[in-house]
């Protein structure tokens, strides 16, 4: 029979590990609860973008920048200085549609949408490699340091693959549909959300969605009224706090940062 004292102490310390933390009310999932940090863009430059690319892929290689872009018949890879002609330049044969795309040193992987395929090509050259099969459909592409693949497939839900052989090594469900282009930084997965004006920066370890970001002024300046002309498109600039962000056939990218949105 448990004595007053100890009785006592026990239940101390059941309330003790059953108090929230510091912010959080009583019976949040830890992170999962949170709401989301509420952000903008503060455009620091624009540059030229090609307006007849549809844009499924962005992303830099210290200062050389890839873009995937798709529709059947029309989807390219190219490399080169971020605003101006690409250095070099590769063509998806028909049927093929591309979509987003990874760099990872001297090779790359670019999806393609509801092919089934993703195909491997020297990063320098652009040159196929080979193609490895996937099931279900490809959308966005990004790597965390490690090489650990991450793919949206137009759902909720982020994969991660090994970038040997692309084989599905687990997956992370964000609760929030529709995820396409991605850029991966650090920890954090940075997401276009397909047909919106918003991107999400995700917890690529919990899935949660750690800040929400309104680029609705951009769509507003470049005039997209297209049902197809949106948001498409997050790259990093390396060594800055800044991204260059544009969309499927917009005629400029944007050069900017993530900041507060009531600010």
């Amino acid at each position: 029979m448990r004595t007053p004292i100890l009785t006592t102490l026990l239940a101390a310390a059941a309330l003790s590990g059953c108090a929230a933390a510091p912010g959080q009310e009583p019976g949040q999932e830890p992170g999962r609860d949170t709401a989301p940090e509420q952000l903008t863009v503060q455009v620091v430059s624009t540059l030229p973008h090609d307006p007849a690319a549809f844009t499924e892929g962005l992303e830099f290689a210290g200062d050389v920048l890839y873009e995937s872009t798709g529709l059947a018949g029309q989807s390219t890879l190219t490399a080169g200085p971020a605003g101006g002609p690409p250095a070099t330049k590769a063509t998806l044969p028909a049927p093929l549609f591309g979509e987003g795309v990874t760099v990872l040193g001297p090779t790359l992987w670019q999806l393609t949408w509801q092919d089934g395929v993703a195909i491997e090509r020297d990063s320098k050259t652009l040159a196929e490699l080979r193609r490895v099969k996937y099931d279900g459909e490809g959308w966005g592409l990004c790597h965390q340091a490690g090489g650990r693949l991450v793919m949206s497939n137009g759902s909720s839900r982020l994969t991660f693959r090994d970038p040997e052989t692309f084989a599905v090594t687990g997956s992370v469900d964000v609760g929030r549909d529709q995820l396409n282009e991605l850029e991966c930084v650090g920890g954090d997965v940075y997401a276009n959300v397909w047909h919106t004006d918003t991107a999400l920066r995700i917890d690529a370890a919990t899935g949660h969605v750690t800040g929400t970001i309104d680029a609705g002024q951009l769509r507003a300046q470049v005039n997209a009224t297209g049902a197809e002309d949106v948001l498409n498109g997050i790259a990093a600039v390396p060594g800055t706090d800044e991204y260059l962000l544009t969309g499927k056939q917009w005629p400029v990218t944007f050069r900017v940062r993530f900041v507060p949105k009531n600010a």
